[in-house]
């Protein structure tokens, strides 16, 4: 149970930010910070309802690869929201039951989301990028209840339904007889929303693992007000007049849920969704200067790959905001969106389970390029030893935060031990090393662990070599981060065949189309080398240190 004080009961439109936007610098930002967290607090009510004095109020664009466009006020979203959350407890969904959502950037996520939480029910957001594996493990594993899709998706899960017992009910967006819009119209107008405490949980966000498969991290209601303040800083000082937000990355993902589009809809400002696919740097230029796009969420790879553009400003790109997390963004891509963009990136780091938690605000703070920024207001983090003890400046030591904070999460889902052993006394252990310099910068060194942050994903080596040692061919396998110049890092898998099996590039490209179908596209090895043997410890584990440390040689980084 957390610490912090519930100082006051959010209520009616109210729209005043956490952070007081009067503030000179970010340390008196952060002196003069109080939590609001109330002992009852649903984000259903939050985001939406709490609306209700101003419908017409623009939410939502929706756009996708065709051209087809469409808009949804507040009012739209309570109303379409009340009828799915009727729909829902016709089908049995029931408080505390697990919501599948696997579905782009459209109106039907927010309003699963939405109506999930307004039963009291737990939302489980999962990427379209995921295959068959992928999906039968997460869905299987939180026990999900009901799951909503469409495309290809039904289908793969469709396969799916005889391995999952507790998944009751599919429904496909798509169909216009049976799917997820006649249900929905069938539902009444009102609803009474679940009066939820602020520690119920809202969502499952699966988060990759350096062993084993992936951990669903249960995020609380009270997350949302946890995820404000640095929204607020990183957006400088969100919402300003027309503002309008907008991100690249998946809604599935805790980046473009929860540092995108929930936030802004807190504070009653539109959103721009684009269900296209794959990032395409031209249709976004166009986006971005079709809807005035004033604030947003890139991550480095995408801001890579936007620095290919010429003339943005003229194009009509005229940002006011940018955050922008998941790997280092570098001092060279800050300086360019300096002088191309006319906008100083606010780099931010978290995590799924501790999200939002350090970062830039650089209406009120000089950034200095390279760095993670400080704590944002209300959020502590440190470098600790290995028995928690806080380091002085300049000591490199394991980026931990304090637990007394409403954006932490409950825990991972049916994994106690798991949750418990992420702990450094009252300290989160996040996995990435850095250190403090004397004007209270923090800096990133290098990961504690295996993960691989690829294009702003975090990846687990073990589901990948899990799913490469399916193939007959493979006898060991291992995989690690390999520097890349675009996306930070690369999936490259070491691969030691079978007897009779010989090296071939069809056979490369047959390992990665079977990770690429079977778990996501982002996950799939984009380098393969065979090799005789991997490295191994003496009780018969992988040593993944010695491949990256390998890979940072060859590159020339070592």
């Amino acid at each position: 149970m957390l610490e912090y004080q519930a100082c006051q009961r959010l209520g009616g439109a109210v729209l005043k930010p956490l952070v007081n936007p009067d503030a000179q610098c970010f340390d008196d930002a952060c002196r003069a910070f109080n939590w609001q967290v109330p002992p009852y607090f649903n984000m259903a009510t939050a985001v939406c309802d709490r609306h209700s004095t101003m419908p017409n109020r623009t939410a939502l664009y929706c756009e996708n690869d065709t051209g087809e466009t469409a808009q949804y006020t507040f009012g739209d979203l309570r109303l379409l929201s009340n009828q799915l959350a009727n729909a829902f407890q016709e089908w049995g969904i029931q408080r505390g039951d697990r919501v599948a959502i696997v579905l782009p950037q459209r109106v039907e996520t927010g309003l699963c989301h939405l109506a999930a939480w307004k039963i009291g029910a737990i939302s489980l957001p999962l990427s379209v990028l995921f295959g068959a594996d992928a999906l039968r493990y997460r869905l299987r594993d939180s026990g999900a209840r009901v799951a909503l899709c469409a495309g290809a998706d039904f289908d793969r899960i469709q396969a799916l339904r005889a391995e999952l017992p507790d998944l009751q009910t599919l429904i496909n967006c798509d169909d216009p007889v049976g799917g997820f819009w006649p249900a929905l119209e069938r539902g009444a107008a009102s609803f009474k929303v679940m009066n939820t405490r602020a520690d119920d949980p809202a969502l499952i966000i699966y988060t990759s693992g350096t062993t084993g498969p992936p951990k669903g991290a249960v995020v609380a209601h009270r997350c949302l007000l946890g995820n404000l303040p640095g929204f607020e800083m990183s957006q400088n000082f969100f919402p300003q007049p027309d503002d309008l937000m907008w991100t690249p990355a998946d809604w599935a993902w805790t980046g473009g849920l929860l540092d995108g589009l929930i936030p802004a809809w807190f504070y009653a400002q539109p959103v721009l969704g684009y269900d296209g696919g794959r990032f395409d740097v031209e249709r976004a230029c166009d986006l971005m200067s079709r809807y005035r796009v004033r604030n947003a969420f890139i991550p480095p790879t995408a801001l890579k790959m936007l620095r290919q553009v010429d003339h943005l400003a003229e194009r009509g790109v005229q940002l006011r905001s940018v955050m922008s997390a998941g790997e280092s963004l570098g001092a060279q891509l800050y300086e360019w969106a300096d002088q191309m963009l006319g906008v100083k990136v606010n780099e931010m780091w978290g995590q799924t389970e501790f999200n939002y938690i350090v970062g830039n605000c650089s209406a009120i703070m000089p950034v200095r390029p390279g760095s993670m920024g400080k704590s944002y207001p209300g959020h502590r983090v440190e470098p600790v030893d290995k028995d928690g003890n806080v380091l002085a400046d300049g000591e490199t030591g394991e980026l931990c935060a304090y637990r007394d904070d409403p954006v932490m999460f409950l825990g991972y889902w049916q994994r106690e031990q798991a949750t418990h052993d992420k702990f450094i006394g009252p300290w989160w252990s996040t996995g990435d090393m850095g250190y403090r310099d004397a004007q209270g910068y923090l800096w990133f060194v290098g990961r504690k662990d295996d993960v691989i942050s690829s294009a702003g994903h975090r990846i687990g080596p073990g589901e990948i070599e899990d799913c490469i040692l399916k193939h007959a061919a493979v006898l060991q396998a291992a995989a690690v981060g390999s520097p890349d110049e675009l996306r930070g890092e690369i999936v490259k898998a070491f691969i030691v065949l079978a007897k009779g099996h010989t090296p071939s590039e069809a056979l490369a490209q047959g390992i990665q189309d079977a990770v690429r179908r079977d778990l996501a596209a982002h996950e799939y090895p984009r380098e393969i080398e065979f090799v005789d043997e991997l490295p191994m410890t003496t009780t018969g584990k992988v040593r993944r240190g010695e491949l990256r440390n390998r890979e940072r040689e060859r590159k020339g980084l070592s």
